[in-house]
């Protein structure tokens, strides 16, 4: 495989997904970590994608260097937001899990919206912060660099504490028979927690996720209420997850 190639596919799987490891990008290529960690190094200076420890993130959810034009699918992710702003009303207690999807809802809340926000992400805080009537209640604990959430004890422990009315939880891969997947262990911890301080859960993602799998189980479909992707409720690509008895927005 040419190196173009290979550099397209990597550009591929961290603006659908947002973030990759190397070791993962290797398997896919099939050639040695090494030689992935030169193409990403090379993206990298080609400001493409930002090289962190063990993998790349998106220029797009790198928030403190955001343009919105870096933001991958930015149209599907915003007709979502607008699918979900349909779920949030005055009064309600929310949680808003990271990733580029949740960033575009936290844009998009209505400036007049009364509502109290729980979040783990330090760019959807930090968007949050020109919405004068949402009351922003950041989850604390361990920061991780690369994902730009709280893990750990102390964000787990806040959670344990809490029963929100919605959970918008983001996702790094989808799956009707595996569920939700993720490839950081602590970040599925977080989510899980997310899970159990909930009455309801919505799963926000673009449909290019649909039908991929990490390494660790968030939870099962059955888990999910409500799924919202950019397609119509009838698309034949979401007939599998229709199956799974979740509304589907």
């Amino acid at each position: 495989m040419l190196k173009a190639e290979r550099k397209q596919i990597i550009l591929n799987e961290v603006r659908i997904h947002n973030r990759i490891l190397l070791t993962d990008i290797a398997e896919i290529l099939k050639v040695s970590i090494d030689t992935v960690r030169r193409d990403v190094t090379e993206l990298h200076k080609e400001n493409k994608l930002k090289k962190v420890h063990g993998g790349a993130i998106s220029l797009g959810f790198d928030n403190y260097s955001i343009k919105r034009d870096d933001i991958y699918s930015l149209e599907q992710k915003s007709h979502i937001a607008q699918k979900a702003l349909s779920l949030v009303k005055n009064g309600q207690v929310i949680l808003l899990t990271g990733g580029t999807t949740n960033m575009e809802l936290a844009r998009l809340l209505p400036p007049e919206l009364n509502i109290t926000c729980f979040t783990p992400s330090l760019p959807v805080a930090n968007l949050l912060l020109n919405k004068h009537n949402v009351e922003i209640i950041f989850i604390g604990g361990k920061i991780s660099k690369s994902s730009q959430i709280t893990t750990g004890g102390e964000a787990l422990n806040l959670l344990a504490d809490i029963k929100a009315d919605i959970c918008f939880l983001g996702t790094n891969s989808i799956d009707p028979d595996d569920g939700l997947t993720e490839f950081d262990w602590d970040i599925v911890q977080l989510k899980k927690a997310m899970i159990k301080a909930s009455k309801k859960v919505v799963a926000p993602v673009i449909s290019e996720k649909l039908n991929t799998v990490q390494r660790y189980k968030i939870c099962q479909m059955e888990e999910v209420d409500i799924l919202i992707t950019e397609l119509s409720p009838n698309n034949s690509k979401l007939l599998a997850f229709q199956e799974k008895s979740i509304l589907i927005l």
